[in-house]
């Protein structure tokens, strides 16, 4: 069996997926917390998809501490399959999503100035939850390459 660094049912792998579950999180209590979010698609569509990360890597999450508890092998081809497109299609959701909220962030800050006319919109919140997604997306990406490189090794 090979070593990867964030590979599943090793502890990096454990560790990697609750960062990810502790940064969606906070990236959805950001948004959720900042007034106007909801009147806006990309933000809502960044929600659901940080939702959905925050549901996936805590399953994986307890799945990996539950490998490691029982010393149960997760480097199977069938099991790394399923681990490698679970995390493509969320990979890939997240960062639409929060390429979307980027470039509206950066519209109402820069384009249209819409942060200094209604002060009520919060546009730091919004920004920090496009940061923190953006990290949970990186996060995300780390250990699917890894599942990744294991499955490719196996053929």
């Amino acid at each position: 069996m090979k070593r990867v660094v964030g590979s599943p049912g090793t502890w990096s792998g454990m560790a990697l997926r609750l960062s990810q579950c502790v940064f969606a999180a906070a990236s959805v209590f950001s948004m959720v917390s900042g007034f106007g979010y909801s009147n806006y698609s990309a933000y809502f569509y960044m929600n659901l998809a940080l939702i959905l990360q925050l549901i996936c890597s805590l399953g994986l999450a307890c799945k990996d501490i539950f490998a490691l508890r029982n010393k149960k092998d997760l480097h199977t081809p069938d099991n790394l399959f399923i681990i490698v497109m679970v995390d493509w299609v969320v990979a890939t959701f997240m960062f639409s999503g929060a390429c979307a909220s980027a470039s509206l962030t950066i519209f109402f800050m820069w384009d249209v100035n819409f942060c200094e006319t209604y002060s009520k919109l919060a546009c730091r919140q919004f920004v920090l939850s496009v940061v923190l997604a953006f990290i949970t997306w990186l996060l995300q990406a780390a250990s699917s390459f890894s599942a990744f490189w294991l499955l490719v090794s196996f053929s």
